[in-house]
């Protein structure tokens, strides 16, 4: 279904598919892994402080700025969001799933929407993160960071309105 490439990216090794998708169709399910506490280069993160390890192949999906795929952390799913051919590189938006990455990177992907630092969700604007799936606690995540600043009703709608019209 899917195959590592070592030594064919940039990033030392690369997640393969060896079918096509359709977009929207599911990639791949994480059925399993494990919770820990603290990120490395290698998890996933599925809400604050959490994040899931042990990953098979998985763990060897790279960013784009670009992406062919999404990960939803709710459930579980790595989905097409666009036609994807056999062979092709599987790829998705790290501040999707991230916060703050363990190992923040400039990002070579070459795509006209390249955000240069990929740091985590954290360190974008909520119009970048706009342009793209945001997984729930990361949307969580923002809106508790400009709570402070103003009304979190106020926060909330303009959150929920820019997110949503991507």
């Amino acid at each position: 279904m899917h195959k590592v490439q070592h030594g064919a990216s940039k990033a030392g090794a690369q997640l393969v598919t060896e079918q096509t998708f359709a977009q929207g169709e599911i990639v791949a399910l994480i059925p399993d892994f494990t919770v820990v506490s603290t990120p490395t280069y290698q998890t996933i993160q599925i809400g604050p402080g959490q994040h899931i390890e042990e990953l098979g192949v998985i763990a060897y999906m790279n960013h784009s700025c670009d992406p062919n795929t999404e990960i939803d952390t709710t459930t579980m799913t790595i989905r097409a969001v666009r036609d994807i051919a056999a062979g092709e590189q599987l790829t998705f938006f790290y501040p999707s799933t991230e916060w703050e990455m363990d190992r923040p990177f400039i990002c070579a992907c070459g795509s006209e929407r390249c955000v240069g630092l990929v740091a985590g969700a954290k360190y974008l604007s909520v119009a970048i993160l706009s342009r793209y799936f945001i997984n729930e606690h990361i949307r969580q995540m923002i809106l508790d960071a400009l709570t402070p600043f103003s009304g979190s009703e106020m926060v909330e709608a303009a959150t929920h309105h820019l997110l949503e019209s991507a």
